[in-house]
């Protein structure tokens, strides 16, 4: 039978086949991928292959994996040199972040959609806990929904605590398949149980020793949404490290780069200190986003080009 993976809990996963019937799956023996260095060789979102073991017990062998038609990934974070592929077969990716309680870094928002852009999975980012806002991070969100729209991006302010932004929100998930990432603690589980609660997840609160949020979820899994679609709630995410993103490549999961970096006078320009460089002048002209700019330098010079 063709079935999905819809949770992997390490060794064992839980698959869904067409006609929604549920079983638990493993996979016997060495299962080969060509090409696949992550640590975990079958991903939430898999479309597989299997075959009955138990029937009393409802287990399955899984016998082989369908090709992905795209994924996300990052490095592993026991072993930085591997990635880890957090879902597969993907309609779209919602990035949560807050600007209070925690706050979440640009950086870690730019990371998240260059992530995106290299496997081709449009992204949304998503500003939570509006109702905690001041006018400060008002300004900070007009801010940002004005770099990221400009660019292509689109962008919400939401709060599950007063109902902002949500009815809008579930629109945009209605019969996708859709990522749901971030820092723990920026309200992802919340949101989920607040707009389907049915689901109910565990969430808790933002530890007050350290203001970053505690991990609730410890494994992805995919949940069907009434009404059509399914989203995948993710481990919150400390750190996101990039998969075989070169320096020479970054730029271009950089939209407002993109369109401009082939009138750079070198073709392997990396919009450092290189004349001719049509990205510094855009920036110069204010077409590119200084702050946008100032990530890219950051994320290159973390690029560590041994690793891969």
């Amino acid at each position: 039978m063709k079935a999905r993976v819809y949770k992997s809990t390490g060794s064992w996963y839980v698959l869904k086949n067409e006609s929604g019937a549920q079983f638990n799956g493993r996979i016997k023996g060495v299962l080969k991928i060509d090409g696949i260095t992550s640590t975990n060789p079958i991903a939430v979102g898999d479309w597989v292959d299997a075959e009955p073991e138990n029937e009393l017990e409802q287990t399955v062998t899984i016998t082989g994996i369908h090709d992905r038609e795209n994924y996300i990934a990052r490095t592993s974070p026991h072993k930085k040199v591997q990635h880890h592929i957090i879902a597969s077969n993907l309609d779209q990716a919602l990035v949560f972040a807050t600007l209070r309680e925690p706050r979440t870094s640009q950086g870690f928002i730019d990371r998240f959609l260059i992530t995106a852009e290299a496997y081709h999975i449009p992204a949304i980012i998503v500003f939570n806990k509006a109702d905690l806002y001041r006018e400060k991070e008002l300004e900070k969100y007009a801010e940002y929904e004005d770099m990221y729209s400009s660019i292509g991006y689109r962008v919400a302010l939401i709060s599950v605590k007063d109902g902002r932004g949500i009815a809008e929100l579930k629109d945009m998930l209605h019969d996708k398949t859709t990522l749901i990432s971030g820092h723990s603690g920026v309200g992802k589980s919340t949101f989920i149980n607040a707009v389907f609660p049915d689901m109910a997840l565990r969430t808790q609160e933002v530890s007050g020793w350290s203001g970053k949020g505690m991990h609730t979820t410890t494994f992805a899994e995919m949940f069907d949404l009434p009404g059509g679609g399914r989203i995948i709630d993710t481990p919150g995410i400390r750190e996101l490290g990039l998969v075989n993103i070169t320096k020479q490549e970054l730029s271009h999961y950089f939209p407002e780069m993109r369109a401009v970096i082939n009138e750079c006078q070198f073709n392997n320009c990396l919009h450092m200190n290189e004349p001719g460089c049509a990205v510094k002048q855009a920036v110069n002209d204010g077409k590119i986003h200084i702050d946008r700019y100032v990530s890219y330098c950051t994320i290159l010079d973390s690029i560590d080009e041994k690793n891969y």
